[in-house]
């Protein structure tokens, strides 16, 4: 039974062994085949308009058009929690007591 275990493991080592050197090979092929210098794209100058945003990674490139005076919902939700919180007093133009909101 020793034995048989002994062939097993000797057999996945090989298994094993070869899969790594396939690897390691096919990356090296790959590295050293492939062609050096990079054709790049010319790079487009567009004019700056403060509500376009461009994110641009390696192999992407988004980008974002908000509407004039954009306001995330994020900060929609937060002010008005806040507002439970602060009262009416802190905000502008809010009606500071009872009867005061015809002004």
């Amino acid at each position: 039974m020793f034995k048989d275990v002994m062939k097993w493991n000797t057999r996945m080592s090989a298994v094993y062994a070869l899969g790594i050197w396939t690897m390691v090979g096919s990356y090296a092929y790959i590295k050293y085949t492939s062609p050096k210098d990079d054709v790049s794209a010319p790079v487009e100058e567009e004019p700056d308009d403060p509500n376009k945003h461009i994110y641009q990674g390696k192999h992407l490139r988004s980008v974002v058009i908000y509407k004039k005076d954009f306001v995330p919902y994020s900060t929609r939700i937060y002010n008005f929690i806040k507002s439970f919180s602060e009262g009416t007093e802190s905000r502008p133009g809010a009606a500071s007591g009872p009867g005061q909101g015809d002004k």
